[in-house]
């Protein structure tokens, strides 16, 4: 299945939204004529002078993560910069670990993630507005030495999924109907979920559920473990490609607001920055204009269906949206 030309129609109206909405997308107004709009037809223009910084650029451990890491990485190639991976690091405590120990130069992170896993907020305390999560997450990474870029305008959040059939029977349409019911349901999630306030840990204590069991699980698995009926309730995300297709699968109305919205932001390391210079911040977030929510699951399902690679689906964003040859 090609999904090239619906991607490409996409990327165009998200382009052309971001050009009347900049500010909501994300963009630098600080043009100093390095980078250019895919959206207009301008590429990204290698500059010479950044190839004397190397940029060691991370992910996390699935598949969206790793997209994300190669359109990073491959945005900073046709930049000028030398780029080194290392795009399967795991959990985002072993990423930020790497970050703050210069094991990496910077990776994508969600802000909701970052609020609430590094810097103790309450899943609950998170603003919706994503400029307002980001605010909070910049100023919280500063302090670390640490920056945050402007987010993508995407969101992704965790969220309670299972197949319509055995919701129906139960009679479930949102969490807080699980309360009474759960001490029978079988939960799988990935291994960090036990710890993470926006998983778990957040329907625990936010909505009073215990389960039968939770079990932790590969997040590559977090579909056939319904399919195979191992599970009754599965950890998803917002920003799955299967979403888009198969309707047996419901999620969960979120009422208490466990699971807060995050949108992307590539977190880099202050002397790396420093070093890379305007080139490095301006050309992560021109490339990230385009990822809209419908993208991103398009570009998800380019690697979970279509079995692309990362590095491929990566590259094809970045030609198709205008942003390199």
């Amino acid at each position: 299945m090609r999904r090239s030309l619906a991607l490409a129609l996409i990327a165009a109206i998200a382009a052309l939204a971001c050009a009347v909405l900049v500010a909501a997308c994300g963009s630098d107004n600080n043009d100093n004529g390095s980078s250019s709009s895919g959206a207009g037809g301008k590429l990204i223009k290698s500059n010479s002078a950044n190839g004397d910084v190397t940029v060691k650029v991370g992910s996390k451990n699935f598949t969206e993560e790793f997209i994300l890491g190669e359109i990073d990485a491959q945005a900073l190639e046709a930049a000028g910069y030398k780029v080194k991976r290392d795009l399967n690091l795991g959990s985002e405590q072993i990423a930020f670990k790497a970050l703050k120990n210069g094991n990496i130069d910077g990776y994508p992170e969600y802000t909701s993630t970052a609020l609430t896993s590094f810097f103790g907020k309450k899943a609950t305390d998170i603003p919706s507005d994503a400029n307002q999560a980001v605010d909070q997450a910049q100023t919280d990474f500063s302090k670390v030495g640490l920056v945050a870029f402007a987010p993508t305008p995407f969101t992704s959040a965790n969220a309670v999924g299972m197949l319509k059939k055995r919701a129906d029977q139960l009679g479930l349409t949102k969490v807080s109907d699980l309360k009474g019911k759960s001490l029978n349901l079988t939960l799988y999630g990935s291994p960090e979920c036990r710890q993470r306030p926006d998983c778990l840990v957040g329907l625990e204590q936010n909505y009073g559920l215990k389960f039968k069991k939770f079990v932790p699980v590969d997040i590559g698995l977090r579909y056939e473990v319904l399919d195979k009926k191992q599970a009754d309730l599965s950890i998803i995300f917002t920003t799955d490609a299967q979403l888009s297709t198969r309707h047996d699968v419901v999620t969960l109305a979120d009422d208490k607001h466990v699971f807060p919205p995050g949108n992307v932001t590539f977190v880099a390391r202050k002397s790396t920055v420093n070093k890379a210079g305007a080139d490095m911040q301006k050309t992560i977030e021109l490339v990230q204009q385009g990822l809209t929510l419908k993208v991103m699951r398009e570009l998800n399902a380019r690697v979970d269906v279509d079995r692309e690679t990362p590095r491929q689906a990566a590259r094809e964003y970045l030609k198709e949206s205008g942003y390199t040859k």
